[in-house]
């Protein structure tokens, strides 16, 4: 029996994301060659831009006014003009919308940047920007394509989860941004697949439990518990208070490196979301086998790459992997390899109203 629901639905939202990806290739079929270069060779100028309007947090003191650079200048503490020269920039890439002459306003792109916007994107635009994660991009970039090494660990001297170990204030910004994925997602991870067949989901690696508390919201029958690293799951019990699944819900401190999962209840599934494409084929066929091996079916949320001509979208997303750890976004070839490897059997591929996929692996016989 699948464990697919609404694929009526799903099904429309692949024809519409199809579509969405060929209109997406328009500007290369468009544009004349010399002058798309030159857009894409300084694209990050409007990455740079997006960032500083993200950092001086310029969507939340708009709100729903219209303003003046010079009113938006001195809500923030900066110059006027330079404002209105940058908005202008973002206004033309379709980022806040230009009114009049110097006046400018949140539009529906801005607005996902408002601190008050209950899904906002903030922090994964200031993550990405981050000066340590833009290093590698700028002095390693070369070096790791060369050796076939992680940028990331060539700039820090370190990989990626260990150097946000040492670094707090980048580590809760990346928690942040790991909880706003949801704002990309949706939750159909949550309705488009079939959790009522279980009691109890522990979800490994799962941060703060953003993805965790959205399941539950939809299935109250169910309990999880968040397995993850020390330093995140004791903010993520500080973040509690109010929270409506909180009794359905638990933490436990563990390295997912060796975590070892007892034996498997009736009704136990476990959850490893965007968890393996940080790992190298070695690494997640450990974790995967490890898993698996309690007993329960174990779901992958990840993306599945076509086997040729990926997206924009997902073709960055295995570029970023690169940069910083030696994971990647992996084809249904590769997962079904990764699968041979850690000596499980992949079940299933459901899909979602989303750009990821849920695979269902179980022990292998």
């Amino acid at each position: 029996m699948t464990y697919q629901r609404h694929a009526g639905a799903v099904r429309r939202f692949g024809r519409l994301m199809r579509f969405a990806s060929r209109v997406q290739q328009w500007p290369t079929r468009l544009t004349p060659a010399p002058f798309r270069l030159l857009q894409i060779g300084s694209a990050f100028w409007q990455s740079r831009a997006l960032y500083a309007a993200a950092r001086l947090d310029i969507a939340t003191r708009l709100g729903e006014e219209t303003l003046t650079a010079e009113e938006i200048a001195s809500r923030i503490a900066a110059d006027g003009d330079a404002i209105a020269r940058l908005l202008r920039l973002l206004a033309a890439l379709g980022v806040f919308r230009e009114t009049a002459p110097r006046r400018f306003a949140n539009n529906e792109l801005s607005g996902w940047l408002r601190r008050d916007h209950p899904r906002n994107l903030r922090a994964m635009i200031l993550l990405h920007n981050d000066p340590a994660m833009c290093r590698p991009w700028y002095e390693s970039l070369e070096e790791g394509l060369r050796e076939g090494r992680a940028p990331f660990a060539l700039s820090h001297g370190q990989e990626l989860f260990p150097y946000l170990t040492d670094h707090p204030e980048l580590e809760r910004l990346f928690a942040d941004a790991m909880d706003s994925v949801e704002a990309l997602s949706g939750d159909s991870f949550a309705t488009d697949f079939d959790w009522s067949r279980f009691h109890h989901l522990i979800d490994l690696g799962g941060a703060r439990g953003s993805k965790a508390r959205t399941i539950l919201r939809h299935h109250p029958r169910l309990r999880a518990t968040v397995v993850e690293r020390p330093s995140v799951v004791a903010e993520a019990r500080q973040h509690r208070e109010g929270d409506a699944e909180a009794e359905r819900l638990t933490f436990l401190a563990a390295d997912l490196q060796s975590y070892q999962p007892p034996p498997a209840g009736p009704g136990d599934v476990f959850l490893l979301a965007a968890v393996l494409h940080c790992l190298d084929d070695a690494e997640a066929a450990a974790v995967l086998g490890r898993v698996a091996a309690a007993g329960a079916p174990v779901v992958v949320l990840e993306q599945v790459l076509p086997e040729q001509g990926a997206d924009l979208a997902a073709a960055s997303f295995d570029m970023q992997m690169f940069m910083g750890t030696r994971g990647r976004e992996r084809t249904q070839a590769e997962w079904q390899a990764l699968a041979v490897k850690a000596g499980v059997v992949l079940e299933e591929i459901v899909a979602l109203r989303s750009f990821a996929r849920i695979l269902v692996f179980r022990r292998g016989h």
